[in-house]
């Protein structure tokens, strides 16, 4: 059988689809495609009747591999299919018994192993076993500049609309933890007046307590206009609750952008739709590249991203003047918009 390694997302649409295979391992860093892909599995194999007769959710601290083998080479007594649940499976160990399984499945099961935090050790003997005849899926976590888009999506699905701001502003405050994420948009959607579908700045701000004004996306905007009275209030306000506003992840998104703009500097085709693509931002976005441009030439922006890796070496302790994080930032902000 061919690897079948393959994508969260494709996986869902072929459960949705109707074909399910006998053998699934979900594994990676990001937990929230794992559990979702186990539950659609679940609540698409089995009505509430037949989980009381035979679906088996087990834990890989309570379990072995094996005890799991076992279960999943029983037969259903009333629904069509057994359907068998490891969570946890990365407390688990003896990996071997599960390539044996692999080869000759039962085919009247449904085995779902869950490995969180991580991957199955591809250098054993037993992976090559394993990704040959299960359905191997590695949830990886989102890169940070994936996320506005993710959540644009995941919001259009829950039949509701968000800008490109207030996307932003969820990336920024809760960060690629995909199941926080759609936990605080889901309580938007309860909270949301009556016949409102936008999610807005303001609804952010009211409940979940993200600042509409102070964050890292309105400060970057400050710095690409060079508006210094703007960013240092935002500095001020950063400074005075800095358990909330982290000096790492504020260079960081500094970080990426000066990084883009350097690239944007040597772009030939500096159209948005160009620039969108060639940056792998969303189209909205790709206008303050132009902006910024106008502001910080090629050299200044080579020197902003060494300053940011500076700052940030010494926001790790690396060279670091005993200073508070505060000061980095409002003196970091002087050289970049002087």
């Amino acid at each position: 059988m061919a690897k079948q390694t393959t994508t969260p997302q494709s996986v869902l649409d072929e459960i949705a689809s109707g074909q399910v295979r006998p053998l699934y391992v979900l594994m990676g860093e990001e937990s929230y495609y794992i559990d979702l892909i186990s539950n659609v599995l679940i609540d698409k194999l089995l009505d509430e009747t037949q989980k009381d007769f035979d679906l088996s959710v087990v834990y890989g601290k309570d379990v072995t591999v094996k005890d799991v083998v076992m279960l999943a080479r029983q037969y259903p007594m009333m629904a069509s299919k057994k359907v068998v649940c490891l969570r946890e499976g990365q407390d688990c160990s003896d990996y071997e018994h599960l390539a044996t399984y692999a080869a000759k499945p039962n085919p009247n099961a449904v085995l779902i192993i869950n490995y969180k935090h991580g991957n199955l050790d591809r250098r054993k003997k037993y992976w090559a076993e394993i990704e040959r005849q299960a359905l191997v899926v590695e949830s990886k976590k989102l890169y940070d500049n994936e996320l506005p888009g993710w959540i644009q999506q995941f919001v259009l699905k829950r039949g509701g609309t968000i800008d490109q701001k207030s996307a932003t502003l969820l990336a920024d405050f809760i960060g690629n933890d995909l199941s926080r994420i759609m936990s605080e948009i889901d309580k938007l959607f309860v909270t949301m007046p009556s016949g409102q579908k936008a999610i807005t700045p303001a609804l952010i701000e009211r409940n979940i307590g993200i600042s509409k004004e102070y964050n890292d996306f309105e400060l970057l905007n400050a710095v690409v206009r060079k508006d210094v009275l703007k960013a240092n209030r935002i500095a001020l306000h950063f400074s005075k609750n800095a358990r909330n506003y982290p000096l790492i992840k504020t260079l960081a998104t500094m970080a990426y952008f000066f990084n883009n703009l350097m690239y944007y500097h040597y772009l030939t085709d500096k159209s948005q739709g160009a620039v969108a693509s060639e940056l792998g931002v969303p189209y909205s976005i790709a206008k303050e590249y132009e902006v910024a441009a106008g502001n910080y030439n090629g050299l200044k922006t080579m020197r902003i991203i060494r300053w940011l890796r500076e700052y940030d070496a010494m926001a790790k302790g690396v060279g670091a003047r005993g200073a508070a994080d505060g000061d980095y930032l409002r003196e970091l902000l002087f050289r970049m918009m002087h």
